[in-house]
């Protein structure tokens, strides 16, 4: 059947829920939260239901078409768009049911992480995801979720209970630790490659007393390297984000910091305020605080609000780290003061906790180990200027002795397959690559971080 006839059968069947390259509404609708990607698919859909996903499946996998699913729109690679393919937004399925008695909830996965977080909140409850309220619940979760509650509660996936997914052939399959466990298994952190995740079970964690906020220093080597330090050592109630970067204009700042190399640390206690000062105390006494914005409050409100008017085109690199040292932070304060991107920031995220405790095969995300999460950001302003910011940031990452062999799924660009298996090292790709081949054995879900299904004897080969 004609392109043309097919987005046509596609607004015929789904009304103004379809939208087609003639509507006015066509160029907001096509782009992500990330700028750089200029792709025009054939049709982008706002499903209502699990069943109208499961029609739009069906129209993808019988004309051979590419299919984007979007949740949030946050992919690094550009992956929640297509170029003539079929945009599944998932953006209008964000219904929201809590049931504070049992501490569970269903939540659809075109709601954001703010948006449940918010929900969630009302009852003293939480889930942890990542640190921004504008992403998809959906692709957060099934890349693993790393954020503000990682060493307390562990990833997004350790808080997961069940999943209803839309397969390949149409199907919907309810998935947990006992029905289709496989299935289960892979979600938890093997991203979007075996079907449209439509529903979420959380189990919602505890979260009645909360300290937060930002804690500002100046960014030194020995401040940095005592940072960090102390974020290992800390109790596991308490999770830090931290950022090295240029200090924003932001009023509660001094003027003349404005521009300057700055620690901007996001701290994440979960308990009684007492204990969260007594946890804070060796981070204010490295050096005297900028800014001290860390204070008892609501957990929503750790995250920022999202314009959604801004789609910044970034180079992006992030890896594991099996230590932190003084070479380390020298590296990272001296690349940042030389570098004239309009906005660069280092950000370390400080595993262990509750996430470690979980076996590395326990789950698909496989890096259960890894104490220390590297990401290096640029701001560009050209596609030309993207490719230097994208060397930048490759060769800043490579300077601070990364583990080899392993990446976050989450936080990958276009980047080459060989990268994608260091998101699934060994046994892990040979294990969801063999699922694949059982619930997708066409790959039509590969507009992701792929992974191709088994070939029939390297299935044989990962069952046994």
């Amino acid at each position: 059947m004609p392109k043309k006839s097919i987005a046509n059968a596609l607004l015929l069947a789904f009304g103004d829920a379809c939208i087609l390259p003639e509507n006015s509404a066509y160029d907001a609708a096509r782009a992500g939260y990330l700028g750089g990607f200029d792709k025009r698919p054939l049709a982008i859909v706002r499903p209502r239901d699990a069943a109208e996903v499961a029609r739009v499946v069906g129209v993808a996998r019988e004309a051979g078409l590419e299919l984007a699913v979007r949740g949030g729109g946050h992919s690094f690679a550009g992956h929640s768009t297509t170029d003539g393919g079929i945009v599944l937004d998932l953006g209008q399925m964000n219904r929201i049911e809590i049931d504070a008695p049992s501490r569970t909830a269903w939540v659809e996965t075109g709601a954001t992480t703010g948006e449940f977080t918010m929900a969630a909140g009302e009852h003293g409850l939480a889930v942890g995801f990542g640190d921004a309220g504008g992403v998809g619940i959906g692709g957060i979760t099934l890349g693993g979720g790393v954020g503000f509650l990682v060493r307390k509660y562990g990833l997004t996936i350790d808080s997961l209970l069940a999943a209803a997914v839309v397969t390949a052939d149409g199907q919907l399959v309810s998935t947990d630790a006992n029905s289709e466990p496989d299935l289960f298994w892979a979600i938890r952190g093997g991203g979007g490659n075996f079907g449209v995740v439509t529903r979420l079970k959380f189990r919602l964690n505890d979260l009645s007393a909360f300290t937060g906020g930002m804690l500002f220093l100046q960014a030194t080597t020995e401040n940095l390297t005592r940072f960090i330090a102390g974020a290992e050592a800390a109790p596991e109630a308490l999770s830090a984000i931290v950022n090295v970067m240029p200090a924003p204009p932001m009023p509660f700042l001094p003027a003349e910091v404005h521009g300057k190399l700055v620690i901007m640390a996001l701290m994440a206690f979960v308990g009684p305020d007492a204990e969260a000062q007594a946890a804070l105390k060796p981070f204010r006494e490295i050096d005297a605080p900028i800014a001290d914005l860390v204070r008892p409050m609501g957990y929503a409100e750790m995250f920022p609000a999202e314009d959604h008017g801004l789609h910044p085109t970034v180079a992006f690199r992030t890896v594991y780290m099996d230590r932190f040292t003084g070479a380390d932070a020298a590296t990272i304060v001296g690349r940042l003061e030389s570098s004239d991107a309009p906005m660069r920031i280092a950000q370390i995220r400080v595993l262990g906790g509750a996430a470690a405790r979980v076996p590395n095969e326990g789950t698909a995300y496989a890096h259960r180990d890894a104490p220390i999460m590297m990401s290096v950001v640029a701001f560009s302003t050209s596609p030309e200027d993207r490719l230097v910011r994208d060397r930048w940031a490759a060769d800043f990452v490579a300077a601070l002795h990364p583990r080899p062999g392993a990446a976050y799924v989450n936080f990958m660009g276009n980047e080459r397959e060989a990268r994608v298996r260091d998101a699934y090292p060994g046994a892990t790709w040979d294990r969801l690559a063999a699922i694949k081949r059982r619930y997708d054995p066409g790959n039509l879900f590969r507009l992701n971080q792929n992974i191709p299904p088994a070939t029939g004897e390297e299935a044989r080969q990962a069952a046994e």
